[in-house]
């Protein structure tokens, strides 16, 4: 196994991975059935790198880029943290429609990690560069410890 860490999940429905930053699904699928713009991944159970240190700024995404190599909280918490957003397709429209993901891995060098199920938290508030407006990220965000 190369160095750094892969996360895995399972969709809870039919999603996709429309886009990516700072991080990459290591396949795409089937996505035969898009015609017009082709997903990222339409994989079920989709495997998430790292990028490269050195990966085009219009790719990065805060914390990522470091091959998914992370040092330990205890060495470097900076360096312990590793992050990625992702656009999610056929997900449903509402808080009562989408399903969380399920049955997430965290693979690594050495023994591998255990991870808690996805879990409900407040979705991110973004500032402007001005700072005069506030835009929500998403209606629902989910977050899995490993």
């Amino acid at each position: 196994m190369s160095p750094g860490w892969t996360l895995g999940w399972t969709w809870g429905k039919k999603e996709i991975i429309w886009a990516m930053m700072g991080a990459q699904a290591t396949e795409q699928g089937d996505c035969a059935k898009f015609k017009l713009k082709i997903p990222h991944s339409c994989k079920r159970s989709p495997q998430v790198v790292d990028l490269l240190p050195g990966a085009s700024f219009n790719m990065q995404y805060t914390n990522c880029c470091k091959g998914g190599v992370l040092t330990s909280w205890g060495q470097d918490p900076s360096g312990a943290i590793a992050a990625f957003q992702m656009g999610v397709g056929l997900s449903g429209r509402t808080n009562k429609t989408v399903k969380l993901p399920q049955d997430f891995k965290l693979l690594g060098p050495g023994a591998g990690y255990s991870c808690g199920p996805a879990k409900r938290v407040p979705s991110t508030v973004i500032l402007t560069d001005d700072r005069r407006r506030k835009a929500q990220a998403l209606s629902m965000h989910s977050n899995s410890l490993c």
